[in-house]
């Protein structure tokens, strides 16, 4: 008897690999000692939570390094080694750079907000929330299973809801809360079906798995995996803020501390992405008559309603900066989705996918950056408006210059040498695949756009109106700023450190 139960034994318990699962689990872990370390420390030493999560989100991206070396993976079937739960390839290591990255830069904008707010933002739950959210979205990159791509996807989500509704007594950050977790609670429902059709149909929960089976499913089942493929998309389409599953944003970016917004809008992008593309690339590609139209259209849809919105923003409105960030990310997620639609068209899946990656990497450098210097200006000026912008350089001039710079990359415009080179890598994704129309589209959408950037940058050299008010910039925002503009000018001088993906691929 004994005999039996040792191969049996041994069938069930794995060993971990844990330099390959080591950035989300420092993360999460960091997360729990913040947690329970907030019950014993005073509130005059609360700012000691916020530099361990920024200690703990930097160790976590610097646990990377090691895997750097080669392709890890743990989690694998006893059965068959090569079907795995957990996977560190290329692809995971960049996302979970750019997650961790823009988690770390947002926790700097953090320090800095959450001192402003004297007491009114409970420092420890702040903290915790944030960090198991990082986790969640480093996580969700590595995974290759359907189940484990879900929870990543809850994980990272969950304490988004409770961020941007963390302003007690705020009606505006409720409201926004309120939207985020009822729409985003939809979507996952529907994704949930969707993976429950994709299960049904093929029989195994692992993308690999599944693109094998997926070919050989019987006649009658064909139609419930296309609904299932559908109705999987849909749920990744609104992490990504496409068209129509966008409506959350714009409320939801004001409503929130403006750190949580910045969060949302790099971090919570990455996520949706790299679901998608595993989803689509890795798990569907023989589906991709069905999933490659449906993100073509999608991508024509939000690039054009996002920087439509954009355009249409009132400069003396209430938060109208913060909204144009909103409406303009909106737009970027069109952009982003125009090479995975492509991939669907493409001989080199791989090569259209890292055109994806390589835009997604200056994104999140130069969103974070306008964020961070419109956090410097939201100190100053708390309604945060596009006028309030006018005569910057007067008052700060470095911030004006960087913020300029910021908006001229997001634009594609020189000296922003990172946005013009990315936007060419996403159009020649889309030529490539025979998505003349989609490129065409994405032309027009350019054009748009450089008039609210434009206006925007010619505002902060204006004659400012009064005297210019001088900005006190604390350690923590400078920390941010400098970071992302030395990344953003970094990446303008040597562009082939991210474009390379799209020539090389990342799986």
């Amino acid at each position: 008897m004994s005999s039996l139960a040792q191969p049996l034994a041994e069938s069930v318990v794995q060993s971990v690999d844990w330099l390959a699962v080591a950035p989300p689990t420092v993360a999460a872990i960091v997360g729990l000692a913040v947690l329970i370390a907030d019950l014993f420390v005073g509130d005059a030493k609360k700012a000691l939570l916020g530099w361990t999560s920024v200690a703990g989100l930097a160790v976590s991206t610097l646990a990377l390094l090691p895997l750097l070396d080669g392709d890890r993976a743990t989690f694998c079937l006893t059965g068959d080694p090569d079907v795995c739960s957990y996977t560190a390839d290329r692809f995971t290591i960049v996302i979970q750079f750019l997650v961790l990255g823009g988690a770390l830069l947002a926790a700097l904008l953090s320090m800095t907000a959450l001192k402003d707010a004297k007491k009114e933002l409970p420092e420890g739950e702040f903290w915790f929330l944030l960090l198991s959210s990082a986790a969640g979205a480093a996580l969700l990159p590595a995974s290759r299973d359907l189940a484990t791509l879900v929870v990543a996807l809850e994980v990272a989500s969950l304490p988004a809801f409770a961020l941007v509704g963390i302003r007690h007594g705020d009606k505006r950050s409720s409201e926004a809360a309120l939207k985020f977790f009822l729409s985003s609670v939809t979507a996952t429902a529907v994704s949930l079906m969707g993976i429950s059709f994709l299960y049904a149909t093929t029989g195994t929960l692992y993308l690999t798995e599944i693109a094998e089976r997926i070919q050989d499913v019987d006649g009658q089942l064909h139609t419930l995996a296309q609904a299932g493929v559908v109705l999987t998309l849909i749920g990744f389409a609104f992490k990504t803020a496409a068209v129509p599953f966008h409506f959350w944003v714009p409320d939801t970016y004001v409503g929130a501390p403006l750190p949580v917004a910045a969060y949302l809008s790099v971090v919570g992008k990455a996520v949706g992405f790299s679901g998608l593309i595993l989803i689509t690339v890795v798990a569907l590609p023989p589906y991709a008559d069905v999933w490659g139209p449906a993100l073509a259209a999608l991508a024509a849809l939000t690039m054009t309603v996002g920087n439509v919105g954009a355009l249409r923003q009132q400069a003396t409105r209430a938060y109208s900066a913060v909204r144009l960030l909103a409406w303009s990310s909106v737009g970027q997620a069109g952009y982003l989705l125009v090479p995975i639609a492509a991939a669907a068209y493409s001989k080199d899946a791989e090569k259209a996918i890292g055109s994806t990656v390589a835009y997604a990497l200056m994104y999140a450098a130069v969103n974070l950056g306008a964020f961070a210097v419109a956090a410097l200006v939201g100190r100053t000026k708390p309604l945060n408006r596009v006028s309030d912008y006018r005569g910057l350089y007067a008052a700060s001039p470095l911030s004006a210059l960087l913020l300029a710079f910021f908006l001229l990359c997001l634009a594609g415009l020189p000296p922003g040498i990172i946005g013009l080179f990315a936007k060419v890598t996403v159009f020649s994704a889309a030529v490539d695949a025979g998505l003349g129309w989609l490129a065409v589209v994405m032309a027009v959408n350019v054009v748009i756009a450089l008039f609210y950037y434009l206006q925007w940058t010619a505002l902060l050299f204006r004659a400012p109106e009064g005297e210019p008010q001088r900005h006190r910039v604390p350690a923590p925002l400078t920390a941010a700023i400098a970071l992302t503009g030395i990344l953003g000018i970094a990446l303008s001088g040597a562009p082939q450190l991210v474009l390379r993906f799209a020539d090389t691929g990342l799986f």
